[in-house]
Parts: structure tokens; C-alpha cells; sequence
């Protein structure tokens, strides 16, 4: 009764800890407006199997969404074998599903075992890419430090789970051979049996203490990698779904205009339609991730970092300061900071930070052309132009902050009704000759 009760212990800590973490996450993003509307929700779900369950947009690259869709049907596959784990944990039996299944248990391992060697070898072909081969979006500046870190370390990560898990199985058909106590016949394994020959040097004793270790490993090695997800880029294994469902429906490269603006550009061309109590707008814009939308933070918790958005970004490619890829870790960075600041005070204390200016600076956001490449070449559709089109309104409308020739047309806009400096009246002289 002791495994069960240890492992009981370790699975309701690791399960805590992840809740705990993910309530503060939920809490954060909802600190954003909300002003997401739920619309069409047969053409959202589509958004969802095309783009998260189906991987549409990877699909530019073949190749390369070839690799990736074995990680992530490893991920959603192999889970069905964390499942049988965790029974066996709790129970203290052992291949639970092995009565039940019956001659077809070997068939349903093995497919696991291919996933899990597929899953494998993926990885190390990406950690190759990431640190030999040069690719200029996996080899640029927003990746140097931590992000490079997280992203090869979940990479190892990956390749050591699934060796415990040939390590595991291995041991087990060495011990089904020695006719062992309750490991019983499963009939072979594709990939971990080619293990026995070597493994079967040792007694029965250190056998059974090499399948118990690498099965307390591994389950502890994925429990572990769950509490590591909210911390880490892989956080979008859950929150790309969602985000794919709330991923705009208008035409690509429609901007959302602020009915403040609007309104009064209506109210200057005909004022008998402007109330006379209305009240002025709080403010324009968003100066920091509290004036977003909620969708704009979840979002920023899903990025990938893949940073197909700044291979794209025309702005990125000419050598300027602004990456939507770096746009969209400093939102999430903000988001963190954020978090931690309640979860020390229950509630938010000012700390003299913004997202304008402290994470992300005016050179940034004035080179952005709005050209939306950035939310065309996202896998799931994620719009770093939403959060730059924000700061930018504040910058513009709360500080008056644009270069001069940026003032120029804003002025004859609002005076002229057009970009030119001449009157309304005027507009049709170049006509006259014709």
C-alpha cells in the first residue's frame, strides 16, 4: 500500500501545483478588456479543426508539418499510456489494461512504441536544426538567453521520457522471459524487445529495480513537464485551441476602428446627431496589458515562438527594430510580471511600468506597415497587429507622440477631411481644366 499512497501524494501535488498556476494565468488574461465577440460559432469550430486540430497553415512547409504532426499526435496518443500508468499508480497493479485488451495489448503498445521512437527522432532532427543548422527565425536576437533555453530543453526533455519508456518496457519483456511475478506475457514489443538481449545479463532482482525506476522516472518526468508547461512556450499545446476559435472571421487586413474616433468624425459632419450627454472615452488606446483585450493576452500566452510572424514581417526582413515575434513574448513577459505582482499583493500594485515604452518602444511601433503578414503566417492565426495597433493609438491619441510628417496628415485630416492641405471646398478644382 505504500507505492499507491506515494503516488497518490505525488500525482494530488503535481495536479495542485498545475491548477494553482493555471487559475493565475486565467486570472491574468482576464484582467484585459472584454470586448471579444462570440459570433459564428460553426465557421470559429472550422477555424479550430483546420488551424489547431488540423494544422492547416504548417502545411506551407510539408516537411517540416510533417515533423511536427508526429510530436503532436505522440502527444495526444501516447497519453492513453500515461492513463494506463497513472491507473496502475493508483491501484498498485500492474498493465491494468492488459485483462481487458487481452491479444491485442501488444498491438496497442506497439503503436505507442512507434509513435514514441517517431517522437524521438523528431526531436533530435530539431535540436539539430535549432543548434547547428542555421535558420535565420529559430538563430535570431529575440530567441538569444532563456526562449533558446526552454526550447531545447523541452526537446531533451521529450527524448528522455520517451527512452524511460523503452527502458521500461524493455526490462519488462526480460522479466515476462524469466517468468517474473506479476509481469505478465504481453507478447512483444517492436522497439523496446531489440533492449532485452543486453538487459537480460542482469539478475531478476536488478531487473525489477531498472523497470520500477524508469517507471517512477517517467511518470515523474511527465508530471513534472506539466507543471513546466505554464512557465513555458509549450504552454500553446492547450491555449491554441482557444485561440485558434477566437482568431478573427473579417476579411484579412480589416482594422477595428474605435467608435470614440468614429463617432465624433460623424458628430463634426453632421452635429444634430451628437448627444449632449454623452461622456468623453476614458482612454485611447492601451498603454498596458490592463486597456487590452483579453483575446490580444491570451494570445500573447500562446505564442509558439516559432517566429514565422517575423519571417514574414517586411519590417523585420529590411533589418528595422520590430519583430511581431518579440511583440508578442514582451506582451506575455508583461503577463508574468503582472501575475506575479498579484500573487505577492492579492491585487495589483502599481509598479511604474507599461507595456509602452518598458517592454516594447516607439521605433518598434512606428515600424510596423499594418501590412497583417505577420497574423497570415501564424499557425494559429495569433495578431500581433492587434497589440501594436493598441499601443500605437495610445502613443498617438494619449501622448501625441508621431513624427512630424505623421501630424501633418492628422491635422489635415481633421481640419480638411483629407490627407491634403487644401479646404473640402477645393477638392474638385483639378478637374476643371478636364
Amino acid at each position: 500500500m505504500i507505492a499507491p499512497l506515494i503516488f497518490l501524494a505525488l500525482l494530488g501535488t503535481a495536479g495542485f501545483l498545475f491548477y494553482k498556476k493555471a487559475t493565475l494565468i486565467k486570472k491574468t488574461i482576464f484582467l484585459g478588456k472584454s470586448e471579444i465577440q462570440y459570433n459564428e460559432p460553426g465557421r470559429r469550430w472550422k477555424q479550430v479543426l483546420l488551424l489547431a486540430f488540423g494544422q492547416k497553415k504548417m502545411f506551407k512547409n510539408p516537411l517540416v508539418a510533417f515533423l511536427h504532426l508526429i510530436i503532436y499526435a505522440g502527444f495526444i496518443i501516447i497519453n492513453l499510456e500515461v492513463l494506463e500508468i497513472i491507473i496502475d499508480g493508483i491501484t498498485g497493479k500492474h498493465r491494468v489494461f492488459l485483462p481487458f485488451i487481452g491479444s491485442y495489448y501488444s498491438l496497442f503498445i506497439n503503436v505507442f512504441e512507434v509513435l514514441a521512437f517517431s517522437v524521438t527522432v523528431v526531436c533530435v532532427i530539431f535540436l539539430v536544426r535549432r543548434n547547428i543548422l542555421y535558420i535565420k527565425r529559430l538563430a535570431s536576437n529575440d530567441l538569444t538567453g532563456w526562449p533558446k533555453t526552454d526550447a531545447n530543453l523541452i526537446l531533451a526533455v521529450e527524448i528522455v521520457l520517451m527512452s524511460l519508456f523503452f527502458l521500461m518496457n524493455g526490462t519488462d519483456q526480460a522479466l515476462q522471459n524469466v517468468q517474473a511475478p506479476h509481469y505478465e506475457p504481453t507478447g512483444s514489443f517492436l522497439v523496446s524487445s531489440k533492449l532485452v538481449p543486453s538487459l537480460s545479463t542482469f539478475s531478476t532482482e536488478t531487473l525489477v529495480l531498472i523497470e520500477r525506476s524508469a517507471w517512477w522516472l517517467h511518470i515523474i518526468g511527465i508530471l513534472a513537464f506539466l507543471n513546466y508547461l505554464p512557465y513555458s512556450k509549450h504552454l500553446h499545446i492547450v491555449l491554441a485551441f482557444p485561440a485558434a476559435y477566437y482568431s478573427a472571421l473579417e476579411p484579412a487586413g480589416k482594422m477595428k476602428n474605435m467608435p470614440s474616433v468614429q463617432n465624433e468624425v460623424l458628430y463634426a459632419m453632421d452635429p444634430s446627431k451628437a448627444p449632449t450627454d454623452a461622456a468623453p472615452p476614458a482612454t485611447f488606446g492601451a498603454k498596458d496589458i490592463f486597456d487590452l483585450n483579453w483575446k490580444s493576452l491570451m494570445e500573447a500566452y500562446s505564442c509558439t515562438e516559432c517566429g514565422r510572424c517575423s519571417a514574414a514581417c517586411p519590417a523585420t526582413t529590411t533589418g528595422k527594430l520590430l519583430s511581431p515575434r518579440k511583440i508578442m513574448m514582451a506582451t506575455r513577459d508583461r503577463l508574468e510580471e503582472v501575475a506575479q505582482n498579484i500573487n505577492q499583493n492579492k491585487n495589483f500594485v502599481d509598479d511604474q511600468k507599461t507595456l509602452l515604452h518598458n517592454y516594447i518602444s516607439v521605433e518598434e511601433l512606428r515600424a510596423c506597415t499594418t501590412c497583417n503578414a505577420c497574423v497570415e503566417a501564424c499557425p494559429v492565426s495569433l495578431s500581433p497587429l492587434d497589440i501594436i495597433m493598441e499601443l500605437r493609438r495610445s502613443l498617438i491619441m494619449e501622448e501625441s507622440n508621431a513624427p512630424s510628417e505623421w501630424n501633418n496628415t492628422f491635422s489635415n485630416i481633421e481640419n480638411n477631411f483629407a490627407p491634403w492641405k487644401f479646404s473640402p471646398e477645393d477638392r474638385e478644382n483639378w478637374a476643371k481644366e478636364i
